[in-house]
C-alpha cells in the first residue's frame, strides 16, 4: 500500500470512531444539574435591595436536609462541614428560620424550598401593610390612616420577600429531581447517632449572581457611565403596559381635557408577584378581579350599543402595582401632564374590582375614603354610586355593603388618583377589614385557592367549557359590576336588567388564566404572531421587565375580542385600514385574529377585530424623569444576571483534595524536570549513526 493510500486510510478510521463512538464530558459525570428550580432575585428601590444572589463563582455546600426548626442546629454550630446547603420542605420555610439561617450566613450557603403539590395552611411573605409608602394616606393626608395605624390588610405578612439575603435561595418542585437530591443526601451526609458522615459527601451548587448592587440611584448611575464598545447594564426599571378601552372611542393623537366629557373608569391590576420570580399566579390577588372587569365589559356591549349612557365607561387594566402603583402612577401622570386621551377633571368616578373570589360569607364590601368623603359634593357621589351597586343585585345571591367602621382604602389604585385629586371612587372586594386572601403575593395563589376543580374524567376541552362553582360566582359579581357601571354613566333604566355577564365566558378565561393558556378559546382570539406565548400551563404574573408581557397581550387582546366587532377587512387591509373609507387607526385598533377550527376543516376562519382598545406605558414617572430617588413615585428595577443554575455532585474530603492536588503538583514538576533533561540531553539521546559514504575510486 503506497503512503498515499495510507493517508486516505488513517484520515477514514479517525472519521469513523469520531461519528460512532460517543464520550460523556468529566463536568457531566461529576455533576448533576437540576432543571426545575426557580431562584430568588434581587430587585432595588431607591433606598435599598431585597431578594437574593450567590458570589460571582457560584455558591457550594453540602447538603443537610432540615426536618425541624431545632435541627438548625446542625448547620448552625455543631455541623463539622461547613459551609452548608439547606434543604427544607415549605412548612419550614419561615420567617423565623430564614433570618436564623440570614444571620449565620457564614455557615450557610445557601438554600433549597421544596415547594409541594398541595397548600399549607396559610403563608404571604408579603408585608402586612402593602404599598403603604406610596399610597394616597400619609402624614399630610389622614395621618391617623396611614401605615395601617387602624387596619393591618395583609396580617398574615411575613415580609420575607422584602428581606435581604447574602446567599442563593432557589425553589424545587416536589418532583423525582428533589427525591433523587434527599436520596444523595441519606447515602451520603446523614448523622448517625450524631457522628459526622463520612466522604464523599452530597453536595449542591447555586449560581446566582446579581450585577446590581445597593440602590436604583447607584445601579442606574452605572448604566450611563458604562464606556465599552457594548455597555452592559446592570439593572432595569420595573414595568410593562396598561391595557385600556372605552365603550366610544377617543382619537388617540387628541390628548389632554375634553369639553363636555365625562368619564366613570372600572379599573383592576393585572399583576402579582411571589417570593421566587416568576413563578407567581395572583388567582384572587389579581385574576379574580380583572376576569370579572372583562366579564363585565363583554355584558355592556350589547347594551352600549343599543342605549348609549350619557359618560362614557373607560375600563382600566393596570400592570405593576404590586411594586407601590407603577401602572395607575403612570396613568395619572400622563392625565396630569396632557399625555393621555383624557384629563383628570373628565373622571366623574371610578369603580375598582379587588379581590373578589374568596368569600368569607353572603357579603362583598364597597370601600370608600374617609378623607375625601369629607368634601360633601364627593361624598354625595359615593353615596348614589353606593345606591346604584347596591341596586344592581337583585335576584342574587349576595350583598353589597359598607364597612361597619371608617376606615381607609384597602392598597388600591384608586389611591394614586386619590393622591392627584379628590375623585368619588369605590373599590369593590370581599374582604370588610384583612384580607380573606391567606395566600396573598405567594406562589400558593393559585387556582386550588379559588376552588377551581374540575371532574376527573373530564378532557382539556371540556374542561375549558365546564362551568364551575367560582365561574358562577364571579360572574353574578360581573353582572353587578356592568349593571352599575350602566346606571353610574346614565344609562336607561329600563335597559339594566338586561345586562348580565356570560358565565361560559368567564369559565373560560379562569381556565386558561390559570390552568392552561394554550387552549382553543385563547388560540381562536390571539393574533397567529402571538400564538406562541400560549403555553400549557398559566401564565406568569410578575409584571419583570419585558414590556408586552402574556397577561397584557391575552388582555388586550381579549378585550378587544369582547367588546369590539368583527369586520369584514381582509389581513392586508387590517393592517392598514387608513387606506379604506369609514375606517381609522386613530379611533380603532385593528387586531388580525386567528379564528375557530370548523368542524371539518383544518384551516382556521381568521379575521379582522376593530375596538377601542390600546395599550400605554407602565413604566414609573421616575424614569421618565431621571429621579430615581423618588419619594412619589415607584423606583423598582431588577438586576440583572449572567445565568441562574444548580447541580448537585459528591465532594471529597479536604484531606482528599490536598493529597490530589500534590500528587498532581508533584507529576507537574517531574514531568518538567523529566522535559528539560531530555531537551538538554537530546544530541545524545536522539542522535543518529549514520554509515560512512563510499569512497569513488
Amino acid at each position: 500500500m503506497g503512503l498515499e493510500s495510507s493517508k486516505w486510510a488513517i484520515i477514514f478510521l479517525v472519521c469513523w470512531l469520531y461519528k460512532n463512538v460517543s464520550c460523556n464530558s468529566v463536568e457531566q459525570k461529576i455533576y448533576v444539574e437540576l432543571n426545575n428550580t426557580v431562584p430568588c432575585v434581587r430587585l432595588l428601590n431607591a433606598t435599598h435591595q431585597i431578594g437574593c444572589q450567590s458570589s460571582i463563582s457560584g455558591d457550594t455546600g453540602v447538603i443537610h436536609v432540615l426536618e425541624s426548626e431545632a435541627d438548625l442546629e446542625w448547620p448552625l454550630s455543631k455541623g463539622p462541614n461547613p459551609p452548608y446547603m439547606v434543604l427544607l420542605e415549605s412548612s419550614l420555610f419561615t420567617r423565623s428560620i430564614m433570618m436564623k439561617m440570614k444571620n449565620e450566613s457564614n455557615r450557610v450557603a445557601g438554600v433549597a424550598v421544596v415547594v409541594p403539590n398541595t397548600s399549607p395552611p396559610e403563608f404571604s411573605p408579603h408585608t402586612t401593610c402593602p404599598n403603604e409608602n406610596t399610597g394616597v394616606y400619609s402624614d399630610n393626608y389622614g395621618p391617623n390612616l396611614a401605615h395601617c395605624n387602624t387596619t393591618v390588610w395583609n396580617p398574615l405578612g411575613n415580609g420575607l420577600s422584602y428581606e435581604e439575603f447574602d446567599f442563593p435561595v432557589f425553589s424545587l418542585k416536589e418532583d423525582n429531581e428533589t427525591e433523587f437530591i434527599k436520596q444523595c443526601y441519606l447515602d451520603h451526609n446523614r448523622a448517625v447517632n450524631g457522628s459526622a458522615p463520612q466522604y464523599p459527601l452530597c453536595a449542591m451548587q447555586l449560581f446566582s449572581h446579581m450585577h446590581a448592587v445597593t440602590n436604583t440611584p447607584t445601579c442606574m448611575r452605572r448604566n450611563d457611565i458604562n464606556f465599552s464598545i457594548n455597555p452592559e447594564m446592570v439593572c432595569d426599571p420595573l414595568g410593562d403596559y396598561n391595557v385600556w378601552g372605552s365603550i366610544r372611542p377617543y382619537n388617540d393623537t387628541v390628548l389632554g381635557h375634553k369639553e363636555n366629557e365625562s368619564v366613570v373608569i372600572a379599573a383592576a391590576r393585572l399583576d402579582s408577584r411571589a417570593f421566587f420570580w416568576e413563578v407567581s399566579t395572583g388567582a384572587e390577588g389579581s385574576i379574580s378581579g380583572f376576569v370579572t372587569l372583562l366579564a363585565a365589559a363583554q355584558a355592556l356591549r350589547e347594551v352600549t350599543h343599543k342605549a348609549p349612557p350619557t359618560r362614557n365607561i373607560l375600563f382600566a387594566f393596570f400592570q405593576g402595582e404590586t411594586f407601590d402603583y407603577i401602572g395607575s402612577s403612570r396613568m395619572v401622570y400622563d392625565m396630569e401632564n396632557g399625555k393621555f386621551v383624557i384629563d383628570l377633571d373628565n373622571v366623574h368616578s371610578i369603580l375598582e374590582i379587588g379581590q373578589v373570589a374568596v368569600h368569607s360569607g353572603t357579603n362583598l364590601f364597597l370601600h370608600s375614603d374617609p378623607v375625601s368623603r369629607s368634601n360633601d359634593t364627593v361624598n354625595d357621589e359615593v353615596e348614589n354610586f353606593v345606591k346604584n351597586l347596591q341596586s344592581s343585585t337583585a335576584g342574587l345571591s349576595f350583598l353589597l355593603v359598607e364597612p361597619n367602621v371608617s376606615q381607609p382604602l384597602p392598597p388600591s389604585s384608586l389611591q394614586r388618583f386619590l393622591r392627584a385629586q379628590p375623585i368619588p371612587g369605590i373599590v369593590l372586594a370581599d374582604h370588610e377589614s384583612a384580607f380573606n386572601n391567606r395566600y396573598y403575593e405567594s406562589f400558593y395563589d393559585n387556582a386550588a385557592n379559588l376552588n377551581l376543580t374540575y371532574p376527573s374524567d373530564l378532557s382539556p376541552e371540556e374542561q375549558l367549557e365546564f362551568v364551575t362553582e367560582t365561574a358562577k360566582s364571579l360572574t353574578d359579581v360581573a353582572t353587578v359590576v356592568a349593571r352599575a357601571l350602566y346606571k353610574q354613566a346614565g344609562g336607561d333604566d329600563s335597559q339594566v336588567n338586561t345586562i348580565k355577564a356570560d358565565p361560559k365566558i368567564v369559565t373560560q378565561m379562569l381556565y386558561g388564566f390559570l390552568v392552561s393558556s394554550n387552549n382553543s378559546w385563547f388560540q381562536a382570539v390571539m393574533a397567529p404572531e402571538l400564538k406562541n406565548i400560549l403555553k400549557p400551563s398559566p401564565p406568569e404574573y410578575y409584571v419583570g421587565v419585558v414590556m408586552s408581557s402574556t397577561p397584557t397581550r391575552l388582555v388586550q387582546y381579549l378585550l378587544a375580542n369582547l367588546t369590539g366587532a368583527a369586520t369584514n377587512l381582509t389581513q392586508s387591509q387590517c393592517q392598514k385600514p387608513d387606506e379604506l373609507p369609514n375606517e381609522s387607526r386613530q379611533m380603532y385598533s385593528y387586531l388580525w385574529v386567528q379564528g375557530i377550527v370548523p368542524p371539518n376543516s383544518t384551516q382556521r376562519d381568521s379575521f379582522c377585530v376593530r375596538a377601542s382598545v390600546r395599550l400605554t406605558k407602565a413604566v414609573s414617572p421616575a424614569f421618565e424623569l431621571g429621579e430615581y430617588a423618588s419619594k412619589d413615585y415607584s423606583t423598582w428595577t431588577e438586576s440583572r444576571w449572567k445565568f441562574i443554575k444548580a447541580r448537585i455532585f459528591l465532594v471529597a474530603s479536604r484531606d482528599l483534595e490536598m493529597l490530589t492536588l500534590g500528587v498532581g503538583v508533584a507529576v507537574l514538576f517531574t514531568s518538567l524536570l523529566v522535559t528539560y533533561f531530555i531537551s538538554t540531553k537530546a544530541d545524545v539521546l536522539f542522535s543518529s549513526t549514520r554509515e560512512p559514504a563510499s569512497a569513488a575510486y
